[in-house]
């Protein structure tokens, strides 16, 4: 059985949205909450942090260089080199309690992004929205209390993305234009499951998911079955993504948000970037084409 193991005990506030750069042999990631983007190498062990005064939310890498990130009311462009945030588009409408949340590119390389509410106050006021090459953005699904995800099939003909609150992982099906359709039920987490977080797909078109308050990584068939649990020793486990030479490591962010001191206590490794020798292969991370 493949076990969880910290390759980085640092602590985050609200590690997530890990990607893989394969040229750089790094896995990056965001901490929403401590405005800073990570990376580790796992060949050397290196690591390294880059702060901003930008709320970065996500994080994915352009196709011609560089990253495309949402901040908190919009999306911009990331130059990590030069420390500099460049807004690209704004969206408009956006209470100031509300801020994006997760994003992924789909295999067309277009962006696909959630915003939540985030005093987290039951209201449903979360909107998935899709950022297209030409930087033109559109809202596509409304009525998410904290929108997270999403996740693409092997063909690009489906789409997965999340309502946490909801406990509710959706599919829908995605035409060649990007249009979303056929929204329906894929999984629906219970109460001991925890809360269904950010997820990605492996190579045999398995999904795999991060439960918040959950303690673990699961892995669920395409017609939405449990195929198998990885238990982690920390609660908030925020996200996952592959990586390594052959993408058959599973790297997981987790959070330190909202522990109380007693928990910290039981969960000293808390905010860890942790790494998981599942020996399946993953799909790349998808690049953005603007």
């Amino acid at each position: 059985m493949a076990e969880a193991k910290c390759v980085w005990d640092l602590g985050a506030t609200l590690g997530e949205g890990p990607i893989w750069v394969a040229d750089e042999g790094a896995a990056y990631f965001v901490d929403i909450k401590g405005d800073c983007v990570h990376r580790y190498v796992p060949s050397t062990q290196e690591t390294k942090t880059w702060r901003f005064e930008h709320q970065i939310c996500s994080l994915t890498r352009c196709r011609q260089g560089g990253y495309v990130v949402t901040t908190r009311h919009g999306f911009a462009l990331l130059d990590l080199d030069a420390g500099r945030v460049d807004e690209i588009a704004g969206v408009e409408n956006l209470k100031p309690e509300m801020r994006f949340n997760d994003a992924k590119a789909d295999g067309q390389g277009r962006l696909w992004a959630g915003t939540m509410d985030d005093t987290e106050s039951g209201d449903n006021s979360g909107v998935l929205y899709r950022l297209d090459a030409d930087r033109s953005w559109r809202a596509m699904d409304h009525g998410y209390g904290v929108t997270n995800g999403p996740a693409f099939g092997i063909d690009g003909k489906t789409m997965y993305h999340t309502d946490s609150p909801a406990r509710t992982i959706y599919a829908f099906d995605v035409d060649d234009a990007g249009q979303i359709s056929n929204k329906r039920v894929f999984i629906k987490f219970t109460e001991e499951d925890g809360y269904p977080d950010g997820m990605t797909m492996d190579a045999q078109g398995y999904l795999w998911v991060a439960h918040y308050r959950g303690w673990r990584v699961s892995r669920f068939s395409p017609d939405g079955q449990l195929d198998r649990a990885i238990a982690l020793p920390v609660a908030q486990v925020t996200s996952c993504v592959f990586g390594g030479p052959n993408l058959d490591t599973l790297y997981v962010t987790t959070a330190t948000q909202t522990l109380g001191e007693d928990e910290r206590q039981g969960q000293p490794l808390a905010g860890g970037l942790f790494e998981i020798a599942v020996g399946i292969r993953g799909l790349p991370s998808a690049e953005f084409a603007g």
